[in-house]
């Protein structure tokens, strides 16, 4: 042992004059190899991605295996034996091959950045993240059950195979249990294993009442009734949200439309602070007395990086009037919402003041 060591310290001396390798061969020294831990595993193992969007997982934990490593989905079964197949079955999904940076002019200065490629709906890349892909529709893969029990003969379970030249381990047992799509968040309007309405949390057994997208934001915004602030709580919802398609689009518009308590919309222009020109990444803006509408692109947000109108949380929009109040001071209503929305199409964000209307009229 002391006189392979004392070989080794001799090549590596010698190496620095680039004879190393030539060393190695004379004195039969085995090649370095990488090292794979036996208690490298996944933090999570129970996948529940949602259907109809790009779902990523990272909860690698190496313990100090040599990158890089390869890695490969194996075994893929349900929980009575069978074979899972639609996992990888091929889907569309768009591959950026530009940077987005927001900062784009035109729907066409967007499309020719991106390309849309085939992809396995369910892969590991090279360095052992889980991708679901966009193009994972309901159609393609069946979501878990409706009636919220699961069966482990539901369950897709599957193993993972990571090698390095130092060897190979199996982490066994993922679990993949989908939630079926839902277009668009936030989604507290839907029942999550139904695709339905979802119930009103405060009386769940009343099929008349459903619960509300409320708004992400409200502040000073006075109602022209009781003159108070308007409220969002558990126990009143004065302002709640639609996000719903409309026909008649091309496929890529989005709206913004305002609902007075009689069910008339009001004028977007009575909303005189509201930064219109930059509220979206949207194009060719429409204004009526109903609606403001845009060309964008979808999905919204198109990245999870952050722009001068999104970021990983989510596109943002924001809306604002002025008024005078008492004393002849300015006063600012404000209300907003965060969201994105998953599938292509034409749809429009409603914001309903369902019991009053603002006040727009000075004091």
């Amino acid at each position: 042992m002391k006189i392979k060591n004392s070989i080794r310290l001799l090549c590596l001396f010698i190496g620095s004059y680039g004879l190393f390798t030539a060393c190695s061969k004379m004195y039969d020294l085995p090649e370095d190899r990488d090292f794979i831990s036996e208690n490298i595993n996944y933090i999570i193992k129970v996948i529940e991605p949602t259907l109809g969007r790009t779902n990523v997982f990272t909860s690698l934990s190496e313990d100090n295996s040599t990158l890089p490593m390869k890695f490969e989905i194996v075994n893929a079964r349900y929980g009575d034996g069978r074979p899972v197949t639609d996992l990888f079955t091929n889907v569309k999904t768009y591959e950026w091959i530009q940077e987005y940076d927001g900062k784009e002019k035109s729907l066409a200065e967007i499309e020719a950045k991106r390309k849309l490629v085939e992809k396995p709906a369910f892969e590991v890349d090279s360095n052992g993240r889980l991708i679901l892909w966009a193009g994972a529709t309901n159609a393609v893969i069946k979501p878990r059950p409706v009636d919220t029990v699961l069966k482990t003969q539901d369950i897709r379970f599957f193993d993972l195979k990571v090698q390095n030249s130092g060897g190979t381990q199996i982490i066994k047992d993922f679990q993949f249990i989908p939630w079926r799509e839902i277009p668009y968040y936030p989604a507290t309007d839907i029942n999550p294993y139904t695709g339905g309405k979802a119930p009103d949390p405060q009386r769940p057994k009343d099929t008349t009442r459903q619960d509300y997208i409320i708004p992400s934001f409200l502040s000073n915004v006075i109602g022209e009734r009781t003159q108070l602030p308007l409220v969002n709580n558990n126990i009143q919802k004065d302002v709640v949200v639609y996000i719903r398609p409309f026909s008649g689009g091309k496929g890529n518009s989005l709206r913004f439309k305002f609902m007075g308590a009689d069910g008339k919309f009001i004028n977007p222009v009575k909303f005189n602070e509201t930064r219109w020109d930059f509220l979206v990444h949207g194009f060719n803006k429409v204004m009526t007395p109903e609606y403001v509408q845009y060309d964008v692109a979808y999905p919204i947000p198109l990245t999870p990086y952050r722009t001068d109108f999104s970021d990983a949380g989510g596109a943002h929009v924001s809306f604002s009037y002025s008024r005078l109040g008492f004393g002849g001071g300015r006063t600012v209503g404000q209300f907003g919402l965060n969201f994105a929305i998953y599938k292509k199409g034409d749809w429009e964000i409603v914001f309903h003041f369902r019991n009053q209307n603002p006040k727009f009229e000075d004091e």
